[in-house]
């Protein structure tokens, strides 16, 4: 069984991140630190698998990929879409990180501002955070009463929904830290100038939350995994890992697309270059 078969949900499978080890390596065996250098040179592969199969998704213009990156503060979003999907040519690829709603955005539907940033035909878009926010923050923060974000995953199925029957592919990844290992990421920018810039008193804050937020996300996943757009749980205290098991779920999850180059519109030996 390969690394995407042992971290997908089964749809209609129930959640429990506090019995997930985050520190955990599945799909890898042996001493630590050959799983290290088979990880490092499998991502490699990987990653170079992955540049093919998006200069042929580009190429072609009939498909798009979505990947939902979601998780606790410091869980390693960033760290993610530049060590794996920085890889990428920046022509068809598209970050788009979701922060507090506008006003504009708040005078919509909880959808709305999350569907206008969807990939295009021949594009891999990354969501740092997404309309899942909508059914955790929300929800521990008491943003919205729970008659309005309960029936909020029902409306995020059948979005995803959408846009897999119009040609995109969606992954999501919920990347699984354990709190000691938050705690030591906080303390590591406190104490390093050059990261110490990402550190807001919303991370100390949103500690206490710990609990509430795990209940929320496990509601999420268990409620949203589908076959048509399937969570991932990727153990992500080991950075390492987290790379080499997101680069493997993005690589299967291409080959499956299976994007082709497109015919010429022309034959090719009736032009000729003086």
């Amino acid at each position: 069984m390969n690394v995407a078969d042992l971290l997908r949900v089964r749809p209609g499978s129930p959640v429990d991140l506090r019995s997930i080890d985050a520190s955990g390596t599945p799909g890898l065996e042996g001493p630590r630190e050959q799983e290290k250098a088979a990880a490092a040179t499998l991502h490699q592969q990987n990653c170079d698998a992955m540049q093919s199969l998006q200069y042929l998704l580009w190429a072609e213009r009939r498909q798009a990929l979505l990947v939902v990156l979601q998780g606790m503060d410091t869980a390693g979003k960033d760290g993610t879409i530049r060590n794996v999907y920085g890889v990428l040519n920046p022509q068809g690829v598209r970050v788009t990180a979701f922060t507090q709603p506008t006003e504009r955005e708040l005078a919509h539907d909880f959808l709305w501002r999350v569907h206008r940033a969807t990939p295009a035909h021949g594009q891999i878009v990354i969501f740092n955070r997404s309309h899942y926010e909508d059914v955790t923050v929300v929800r521990v923060q008491n943003l919205a009463p729970k008659e309005v974000w309960s029936k909020r995953y029902e409306h995020i199925n059948a979005f995803e929904r959408l846009l897999v029957d119009s040609g995109t592919s969606i992954i999501k990844i919920f990347l699984h830290i354990d709190r000691d290992e938050q705690k030591q990421r906080i303390e590591s920018r406190l104490s390093d100038p050059t990261k110490s810039w990402k550190f807001a008193a919303s991370d100390i804050s949103e500690r206490k939350h710990w609990d509430d937020y795990t209940d929320a996300y496990n509601d999420a996943i268990s409620k949203c995994s589908t076959a048509h757009a399937p969570w991932f749980v990727v153990p992500a205290n080991r950075k390492w890992y987290r790379n080499w098991a997101i680069s493997t779920i993005t690589r299967h999850t291409l080959e499956k697309m299976n994007p082709r180059t497109p015919a010429a519109k022309f034959e090719a030996g009736s032009i000729k270059v003086d």
